[in-house]
């Protein structure tokens, strides 16, 4: 009888059960669709081997449907659901559950979905979703949790308000119709949400409880949840949580009207930006595409405006001098309207050609319209499609049901997993009525540039962006209408980079668990492990090539880098195939040298890698590219004012701490220096002698591991007469150490944002395997009560954080706060609550002890979910020269023996005030308006009752 009872309550909740999803082959996972009675539609994965389990819920829903006169209440109503329900009424009760159980969660609100998730250890799903299910439930906007929480949505607007992304993306809602909902500022900010309403008489909370009552509906929401229970025993805990959802039959907001009307078109928007960035922005409205995504005519024409390879857009462009990178394709609008883009950056000498790229751009179009859509291009972009749906990595459990979640509401639920990936029907009419919309009488064009600054006479309402709108001139339409067909414009070659062998190779007997070293010699060290676990045809290759000249001095960094970027720079056109056929590579300089990574499909990746140490050992260096480079370089250098306070204290605190590090501005002063016979007489010397360090692993055997690296070194001495490093030449960089009782604050200014950034290091011990476990166990217990007493309760900012900083051997504890207020109170406040953590892990239960211990061990034992994630384990072990392959497992097997008084002793030891090995390090960045400022302050009036004491500090 029991177990018929859910069938029974399943019957009356459940409209249609959907058992054959569509899914990659190599998914072992169990799928079912439910569409519930009251309209909500769900997703339910069965995975018995998952560590976590994971939910997530998508309303249909964002920030279009904002009240006219409320800017960013369908954010902060996102942000108001975490703090407290009528079942669960405790304000951090949700975060709590889930920290005490290996979990974690977020939310983000976009135009037209706010999309919620968490993960959870596994045996803990039916009590997550219990208090998450709440949300949509019954809220219970508490009044003081939403005096508090708009700040935290005014900090994260703060944020983002010197972002030039966020500036573009207003700005372009600011110049179409004003009357369209696409024009209305999303975030929200304390004026918006506070400030004006109170004005005007408006109760924000009963505005959170109308919204929330009126759009919150069953009809409108898509439920994913992934565990390791049966299908039925997870229909019957969702149909017992979500089947009292309430359908308030709310249609789906369709937006039939574009934002973009002909007095929006034909425009010209010059644009000054914070960075000193240079970009042009083409924009074309088409109608919603959607619709046709079996035959996805905008990803055709996107493959093909937006290629890389020779013949294409780009690379003329690219020769011309005028940009170095593009993107062309589809954007999503909204359900009614999208977009077409084709953005590139400028270069100094394409500021002066704006008229003549689009010119290019319209040359391209008019090449696609003469040849016609091409049906082997769609077969090519179908096969690429399917390998990659076919060997699809699994998903980490949080961000798969988040993304299944939003994907419910478009497509049917046979086809949610699939639908991104099939392209099923070749439509050249499709193609052609897109094709059609991308004329000039329907172009808008921004240009983003410093050059614009004091010629503008426009200001963006709420980022306060400076821009100036003009016509474009009819006679510059007809000249771009007459582009005529550019005889350097081709279609691509056919891709001979789509792998075809993906045969899994038969696993060694007795092949090892970890890396092994299959080859040690003074030239290299070769670590191999055949792949185990996953059986799919990839492979990771990873290189250090360790050299003494890359990073000797500034000049010497700089050239390095400037040699890889000119080297990538160089082999676009050749990589760009084997990039659409999922075989990517990386390179980049370190302090030790330089990093190179080969991955995805295993069947062609000694192909690629033979190509780039080729082009390596034997490069010739454009001397246009390498003026166009180095001033782009010299910009990023200078653009690192522009970074958000809390990078600025991070990157101060790396600069104190290791032993040798140069600085942006040492880095630009060497800059001149470089001129182009010193970088040509540079490479060979940084060549001349290398030291390289390998890991190959995945679907390959011993042998082609082995012959790719002879391959690696013979082509290094066959053409740049590499020689091995000497053993003494191997150097590792060491960390600061401070002394007992030691706290030294450091002091700088972010110029651009008018916000403080402080990061806080408590230096305690070098890594070993039980000083990793206090330090990690310590930081389990105080993540949760920091974020909600620091964020929540305290709302110091938006960015809260606390956490283990681990480098050069080397380790600590670590708060990073982002803030309105000042560095030297942020302090005080991280030391008040380091206090209260005294008396907490004191008066701990050891049920509670037991649970963090729990919920740390399985988070260090959560397993990879794909190839390159171990791989990227393995590789921190092998660069840091550890080489503890095991470590999760050696680790967690200590953590379990650890004790509250281990514990107690760490913190009176390493943290408290008084403590006799307490190491501080603290970075204090001031914001822009702020005037200098007290290193240490005493705030005797504590003006809110419920702060905890801060401690006297020593003054330094």
């Amino acid at each position: 009888l029991v177990s018929s009872l859910p069938l029974r309550m399943t019957d009356q909740a459940v409209n249609r059960v959907v058992s054959d999803i569509i899914r990659s082959p190599e998914d072992k996972r169990v799928y079912r669709g439910l569409e519930f009675t009251n309209g909500l539609k769900a997703m339910l994965i069965s995975d018995p081997t998952t560590d976590k389990s994971s939910a997530a819920l998508d309303v249909h829903i964002g920030s279009l449907s904002d009240p006219a006169n409320i800017s960013g209440l369908a954010h902060f109503c996102e942000h108001m659901l975490f703090l407290g329900t009528k079942k669960y009424p405790k304000e951090n009760e949700y975060s709590q559950f889930l920290s005490e159980h290996a979990g974690s969660s977020n939310a983000f609100t976009s135009g037209e979905h706010t999309n919620y998730y968490f993960d959870v250890s596994h045996e803990h799903l039916e009590g997550a979703l219990d208090r998450f299910a709440q949300f949509f439930l019954c809220p219970l906007f508490d009044e003081s949790c939403k005096d508090r929480e708009v700040n935290a949505v005014d900090s994260e607007h703060e944020k983002n308000l010197m972002n030039d992304a966020w500036r573009l993306f207003q700005l372009e809602k600011a110049t179409g119709n004003p009357n369209h909902p696409f024009s209305k500022f999303g975030t929200g900010n304390k004026l918006t949400l506070e400030t004006q309403p109170s004005k005007d008489g408006i109760d924000i909370r009963q505005e959170l409880l109308k919204f929330h009552s009126t759009y919150y509906s069953s009809n409108l929401m898509g439920l994913c949840v992934l565990g390791r229970e049966s299908l039925d025993d997870l229909t019957a805990m969702v149909v017992k949580l979500f089947a009292e959802v309430e359908n308030k039959s709310v249609p789906i907001p369709e937006f039939p009207e574009h934002p973009f009307q002909e007095e929006h078109l034909k425009q010209f928007y010059k644009v000054v930006p914070i960075k000193d960035i240079r970009n042009l922005y083409v924009t074309f409205p088409i109608l919603d595409l959607q619709k046709y995504y079996k035959s996805n005519p905008g990803h055709y024409l996107g493959h093909l405006i937006g290629h890389e390879g020779p013949g294409s857009l780009l690379s003329e462009l690219k020769s011309k001098g005028w940009v170095n990178t593009l993107v062309g394709g589809q954007k999503e609008g909204a359900r009614g309207f999208m977009f077409f883009i084709i953005n590139v950056d400028l270069t100094e000498e394409g500021l002066l050609h704006v008229e003549d790229i689009i010119f290019h751009m319209f040359q391209y179009i008019q090449k696609l319209r003469t040849e016609g859509p091409q049906e082997w291009v769609f077969e090519e972009c179908k096969d690429l499609n399917k390998v990659a749906f076919r060997f699809k990595d699994k998903e980490r459990p949080r961000g798969y049901t988040s993304k299944v979640a939003g994907l419910l509401h478009y497509y049917p639920l046979e086809e949610v997993l699939a639908a991104e990936y099939l392209l099923e029907d070749f439509r050249p009419d499709l193609i052609e009525m897109v094709l059609d919309k991308l004329r000039p009488e329907h172009v808008r064009v921004a240009v983003v540039s410093k050059s614009f600054e004091g010629q503008t006479d426009k200001t963006e309402e709420w980022y306060g962006t400076q821009y100036k709108q003009e016509a474009i001139s009819e006679e510059t339409i007809e000249k771009w209408a007459s582009a005529d067909l550019n005889g350097k414009f081709k279609l691509p070659m056919k891709n001979e980079f789509i792998p075809t062998n993906f045969e899994i190779y038969p696993l060694e007997k007795d092949s090892p668990s970890v890396p092994t070293l299959i080859k040690d010699t003074a030239m290299s060290k070769v670590w191999f492990k055949q792949d185990d676990k996953f059986f799919l045809p990839k492979a990771c290759l990873n290189f250090e090539f360790f050299s003494p000249f890359a990073y000797v001095d500034p000049l010497h960094c700089n050239m390095a880098y400037l040699y890889l970027e000119l080297l990538k720079d160089s082999l676009n056109e050749y990589a760009y195939a084997a990039e659409l056929a999922g075989l990517n590579y990386d390179l980049q300089n370190t302090v030790y040298g330089m990093y190179l990574s080969v991955k995805g499909y295993s069947d062609k990746q000694h192909i690629l890698l033979k190509k780039i140490i080729e082009k390596m050992a034997t490069f010739e260096i454009d001397e246009k590219r390498f003026d166009i480079i180095k001033e782009a370089y010299m910009r990023s250098l200078n653009n690192f004012r522009a970074e958000q306070p809390h990078q600025h204290a991070m990157y101060y605190l790396r600069l104190l701490m290791t032993e040798v590090a140069w600085t942006k501005d040492e880095l630009r002063e060497a800059l001149d220096d470089v001129t182009l016979p010193r970088l040509k007489a540079f490479i060979p010397q940084l060549l001349s002698r290398l030291h390289i360090e390998a890991l190959l692993h995945g679907n390959i055997t011993k042998e082609s591991a082995l012959g790719m690296m002879q391959m690696v070194e013979d082509t290094l001495i066959e053409h740049a007469h590499t020689k091995p490093l000497l053993p003494s030449q191997l150097i590792r960089y060491r960390e600061v150490q401070v002394p007992d009782g030691g706290w030294y604050v450091y002091q700088q200014r972010n110029e651009v944002h008018n916000n403080c950034g402080i990061e806080i290091y408590y230096q305690t011990d070098m890594q070993t395997t039980h000083d990793n476990m206090l330090l990690e166990l310590f930081c389990q217990i105080i993540s949760e009560p920091c974020f909600n007493t620091l964020r929540t309760k305290e709302q110091l900012g938006y960015i809260v954080f606390s956490g283990p900083r681990r480098a050069n051997g080397v380790q600590g504890l670590r708060f990073i706060i982002q803030s309105e207020k000042a560095p030297h109170y942020l302090e005080s406040r991280v030391e008040a609550f380091l206090c209260t953590m005294e008396k907490a892990v004191e008066e701990m239960s050891d049920e509670a002890f037991q649970k963090h211990i729990q919920a740390l061990a399985i988070r260090r034992l959560d397993k990879p979910k794909k190839l390159s994630a171990e791989c990227a384990k393995y590789w921190g072990e092998i660069i840091s020269q550890q080489y503890n392959f095991d470590r999760d497992n050696i680790e967690v097997a200590h953590l379990k023996t650890l004790t509250k008084e281990n514990i107690m002793h760490f913190y009176r030891n390493r943290l408290t005030v008084e403590a006799p090995k307490r190491h501080k390090v603290s970075v204090h960045v001031l914001s822009r308006e702020m005037d200098s400022c007290p290193i240490v302050g005493e705030f005797p009036a504590q003006n809110d009752v419920n702060l905890a004491p801060a401690p006297s500090l020593p003054q330094v």
